[in-house]
């Protein structure tokens, strides 16, 4: 039996994470976090119709992400044309489903189930939403293991981009890792950590329960401004990097920059059980105004070491910015799955992703031929 829950917290955590798995994004925590601070609501544009499939005996077997979206904001694979192309044909591209963790570029389970054949039934049952409801669309943004091959056999259409993941190489430190990097990009990494260091910038890392509500404070007028900078709304609130420092406590790692003895910036990462997460930065300068590279050291130096320390296999430093490249990251190839109920724009949009897959998939084998390690000292593919 499949059913449709309108808020996370109507599925009990217990059942929703042991189908889930232990990567933190799709943890019910979090979910709820976005839940309960309003960050995804109706008056957001995020409308949450969670489904969730038990057995005979009442058990969680199956559980989807779902929201109901009334723009394409904070999804991070752009589907602007396909709703300009829509509205120029007369049609509403809105509201659509997506299967997705909002406001987070990083790919997860969203099928949650033990079985190939519950996932299956997963998907078939939001497309049969999505055309019950007659929304306009139904996209499975971001997944990964068996999902992608579950929504092409379903008949949806393949998307495909590129983010830039550190993957561990066999180095014991960071001093390992440099040493593997060519001597340009060796040179331009120590160059740019030294700049951060004469500015007489000091860094320091915490987790947990380190992190006070003061640094939480401080980090969110970073991430606020970050947004103000950019002449755009933040998507989240204070209430709820709280809650998930309250939820979630070990898996927040903020990092924090001083200079003279004041707060200047702050970088958030979450860490995994076998990897880290690049999330949000910003920063407030103090009175000797910008320091040149700080968010390299922050958003990708610290992150690097921190990974190295902690033993994880990777560094995901978040979407999109081929000068990660440079900085010893290398291209990973993302996956999303879409379908749409308008036969004449489906057969469109199929072929445009034809043609998208092959350009993505040349530009991944061009971005191959210029990772940032000597030859002989290639990072490891995960």
């Amino acid at each position: 039996m499949i059913s449709l829950h309108s808020h996370i917290n109507d599925i009990a955590a217990a059942g929703w994470d042991a189908l889930a798995g232990t990567q933190p994004f799709i943890s019910h925590a979090f979910l709820a976090a976005l839940e309960n601070t309003g960050a995804v609501s109706e008056h957001s544009g995020w409308t949450p119709c969670h489904l969730a499939m038990r057995d005979a005996d009442q058990q969680l077997i199956g559980a989807m992400p779902l929201y109901r979206k009334t723009h394409s904001c904070g999804e991070y694979v752009f589907d602007w044309a396909w709703a300009e192309a829509y509205q120029r044909h007369g049609l509403d591209y809105y509201p659509k489903l997506i299967s997705a963790i909002p406001f987070t570029p990083v790919a997860g389970p969203r099928l949650l189930a033990k079985t190939d054949t519950t996932r299956q039934s997963l998907l078939a049952a939001a497309v049969a939403l999505a055309q019950e409801s007659g929304d306009s669309s139904f996209h499975l943004l971001f997944s990964q293991g068996t999902e992608p091959a579950l929504a092409q056999n379903a008949g949806l259409l393949s998307r495909h981009d590129v983010q830039f993941h550190w993957l561990r190489g066999d180095w014991r430190d960071y001093s390992d890792f440099n040493d593997a990097l060519t001597r340009d990009k060796r040179k331009k990494l120590r160059q740019e950590r030294r700049k951060v260091s004469d500015a007489g910038v000091t860094i320091i890392r915490k987790r947990g329960s380190e992190i006070s509500e003061a640094d939480w404070a401080f980090f969110y007028s970073c991430y606020s401004n970050t947004y103000l900078e950019h002449r755009s709304r933040p998507y989240l609130s204070l209430a709820f990097f709280l809650q998930i420092a309250s939820a979630m406590p070990q898996a927040c790692l903020l990092v924090l920059a001083y200079q003279g003895g004041q707060p200047i910036a702050a970088a958030l990462n979450i860490i995994g059980p076998d990897r880290l997460y690049g999330r949000y930065w910003g920063a407030v300068w103090g009175p000797a105004g910008y320091v040149a590279n700080l968010h390299f050291e922050l958003c990708f130096y610290q992150g690097i070491e921190f990974a190295l320390e902690a033993g994880l296999d990777a560094f995901e430093g978040g979407a999109q910015g081929a000068h990660k490249l440079a900085r010893g990251f290398v291209p990973v190839t993302t996956q999303s799955a879409h379908w749409l109920a308008h036969p004449g724009f489906s057969d469109a949009v199929d072929q445009h992703l034809i043609q998208e897959r092959l350009a993505v998939a040349s530009w991944q084998n061009e971005l191959e031929q210029h990772k940032p390690f000597k030859p002989d000292k290639p990072a490891v593919n995960n």
